[in-house]
């Protein structure tokens, strides 16, 4: 939904009602969309940080796929010598 800021000074708890519920408030001045209202996500916490973190660890290690030594990857470019071949 879309108001005007005049319109809203009146309509503000109503406004923050929809917002918080996941409706779209954009709040117009001169016709032009100006600020949105969105509902503040409250940040992790430290421990569900670290699950997180953990989480995507795990999911990594899981989808590793055992290759070739970087160290040797380039090898095949460079002759006895050196040199590029």
């Amino acid at each position: 939904m879309q108001i005007s800021v005049t319109e809203a000074k009146g309509q503000l708890t109503e406004l923050v009602r929809r917002a918080e519920a996941g409706g779209e408030v954009i709040l117009t001045r001169h016709g032009h969309a100006a600020v949105r209202l969105v509902p503040v996500r409250p940040a992790p916490d430290r421990k569900g940080r670290r699950t997180l973190l953990e989480a995507a660890r795990t999911a990594g290690a899981a989808k590793a796929n055992a290759g070739p030594s970087a160290a040797r990857s380039q090898d095949f470019l460079y002759g006895d010598d050196g040199l590029p071949e």
